[in-house]
């Protein structure tokens, strides 16, 4: 009993350890709770939280700053993260009068219940999912308001909505700058484009995916906790540059995929039922296998082959295979989903037995 207890103990304590650990990394935590506090004590009247970590939300916390900033209206501005997010309780403060909640709504019912003690609730939005969610407007108390479209992204937006109201506070006679000068408001106006493309998943723009690359590694700086200078990082940010830097990562990984692709070979999927194919080992080289099977696809359909690219490297103590194709009339999920696999048509992969694999390129 006594070394089960020793045990259990130790056990507690590790988990109780891990538990403080990871606590002191969610975004309910320390340095957000004493914001709210002097917050509090300051009555601050204006408070903004932002989807973190989402450039839509960072964004739209930037434009909202520049108008409170413009008009020296004291602002709280905090990052939301849906893990372990900020409490209804925790906003409940004294002096907060306008709460905007930037390219996100909250859990169930988070933006009515802050109606209920704040003079203003504003949010914006736009996902299909959060619009499939909504109460019916007359369900809705005059001071929350939703500004949810799934034909413009949050940021776009909160832009337009900090504008307008920018516009008509300066109609009233004060004399201010604009809200962003000629060159930031030229050099945002594509970036905000681009993230527009990404957020309503149309994928249209030239560059998109050179623009995202690009743009992924400025993720990890969007908490303005951590980082306070990330509102003056934002209006830096140029899109030419993170094309530019997404070009050349890909183009990097894609050289590198092209020195393995001299050692393709014949593979027949499911013994041949399936057909014939290029195929690669890329033990070493896993993190490559959609650029080598989306080259091998082109190379095995000039071959006469079946437009796919099958790339073979072991997981842990896995064999596994991922399939590729350029084809837009090639289903290569058939092949996957036959061996316990799935994916999409254009890219799909599966664990296969070290004999059935052997078997699959016998004939080579």
């Amino acid at each position: 009993m006594a070394l089960f207890l020793s045990l259990f103990s130790r056990r507690w304590a590790i988990s109780s350890s891990l538990l403080i650990r990871l606590r002191s990394r969610t975004f309910r935590s320390k340095a957000a709770l004493d914001a709210l506090s002097k917050a509090s004590e300051e009555n601050i009247p204006n408070l903004v939280l932002y989807n973190y970590p989402s450039f839509s939300g960072a964004f739209g916390a930037l434009f909202a700053r520049l108008y409170h900033l413009h008009f020296n209206l004291p602002c709280l501005i905090l990052p939301f993260s849906s893990v372990e997010p900020l409490r209804v309780e925790d906003l409940h403060i004294e002096g907060i009068q306008t709460c905007y909640l930037m390219d996100f709504v909250g859990p169930k019912e988070f933006a009515m219940e802050l109606s209920r003690f704040m003079g203003r609730v504003i949010a914006f939005d736009h996902r299909n999912s959060t619009l499939a969610k909504m109460s019916p407007a007359e369900d809705c108390p005059t001071n929350l308001t939703f500004y949810i479209d799934v034909e413009k992204s949050s940021s776009t937006a909160a832009y337009d909505y900090f504008a307008n109201k920018y516009e008509e506070r300066k109609s009233a006679g004060r004399e201010v700058p604009s809200l962003l000068n000629r060159e930031d408001r030229e050099c945002l106006a594509m970036v905000l484009k681009y993230i527009e493309d990404g957020d309503l998943r149309r994928w249209s723009l030239l560059d998109i995916k050179a623009f995202n690359i690009g743009l992924s590694e400025l993720r990890s700086k969007l908490n303005c906790l951590t980082n306070p200078y990330v509102f003056d990082q934002l209006l830096e940010i140029s899109s030419m540059d993170l094309i530019a830097k997404g070009n050349s990562y890909i183009s990097a990984r894609q050289n590198a995929a092209n020195k393995l692709l001299d050692k393709a070979f014949k593979v027949r999927l499911g013994k041949g039922f399936y057909g014939e194919c290029l195929g690669i080992r890329a033990d070493g080289n896993s993190d490559l296998s959609d650029e080598i099977g989306k080259e091998l696809s082109v190379r095995s359909a000039a071959a006469g082959l079946r437009p796919i690219g099958a790339v073979v490297y072991m997981q842990r103590t896995n064999l596994k295979m991922s399939l590729r194709s350029m084809d837009t009339t090639t289903d290569t999920s058939e092949v996957a989903k036959a061996y316990g696999g799935g994916g999409s048509r254009s890219s799909s992969s599966f664990i296969i037995r070290m004999d059935e694999y052997n078997q699959w390129i016998s004939v080579n």
